[in-house]
């Protein structure tokens, strides 16, 4: 039942963090414009990889050559290429808009969760460290997914049981790349972050899962990125590391 209550509140920090950018349209402005630029690589990226699926495919599959139903096969699997990389952009777009955006974000965590003692670096000191950080949540993400994925494929169990488990995993590490910056500047490091998120698991999965829901819809990952980066500093102030 407390677990269930935990899910339900992490939820509900997302929609304070959109409620508080409501309230500060400026910083709402402000934290749109890294949002903007990853949005316009992805959408790049993936209009690329869509009108060259067939050859990718062509060339992952040469085995096929022979085949009587080689179109079709290779049509599929240039399907399944694109579905693939929009899964991944979808993954990655929280980590590409943070990298992006870092100074941009940073201010706008500090001006939703002020503390009297942070540990304030320089972004382009953080960066190099952020980036590494972000490239091994992606390793734990993929360790997930691309077992998920070949699931997919099996009947019943891959049209019901593995869309929760993908959202619940994705949702997770979601709310780990968010909560990054309200955490840092309380001087944890990546091992004491995941800690402290697996300690909290319920309501870390309910804030990520909503996140992840939501940037599932194109655009309405942009405009609601930066409501995702002052949800999750209300997250960690109000509930994980609790600030007076």
């Amino acid at each position: 039942m407390r677990s269930l209550r935990d899910f339900t509140s992490g939820v509900g920090f997302f929609f304070q963090g959109l409620g508080w950018v409501a309230r500060h349209g400026r910083w709402w402005l402000f934290g749109l414009i890294p949002a903007l630029i990853a949005f316009a690589v992805y959408v790049a990226a993936l209009i690329l990889l869509g009108t060259h699926a067939t050859d990718l495919a062509a060339f992952l599959t040469p085995f096929a050559e022979s085949w009587g139903w080689r179109d079709l096969f290779r049509t599929l699997v240039g399907i399944l290429l694109f579905l693939g990389g929009l899964a991944l952009a979808v993954l990655t777009f929280t980590a590409l808009t943070l990298a992006i955006g870092e100074p941009f974000y940073e201010r706008l965590s500090a001006e939703v969760d002020p503390l009297a003692a942070a540990d304030e670096q320089p972004w382009w000191r953080t960066l190099p460290r952020s980036l590494r950080d972000s490239l091994i949540t992606l390793f734990y993400v993929l360790l997930f997914t691309i077992p998920l994925f070949f699931l997919g494929f099996v009947p019943v169990v891959g049209q019901t049981v593995v869309p929760v488990l993908g959202a619940l995993v994705s949702g997770f590490f979601l709310t780990v790349e968010l909560t990054t910056l309200a955490l840092e500047r309380r001087g944890m490091a990546r091992k004491q972050r995941f800690a402290l998120l697996r300690a909290n698991k319920a309501s870390a999965l309910g804030f990520g899962v909503v996140v992840f829901l939501l940037f599932l819809v194109p655009f309405v990952a942009v405009i609601a990125m930066p409501a995702a980066v002052a949800g999750a500093a209300l997250l960690v102030r109000t509930h994980l590391t609790p600030t007076p």
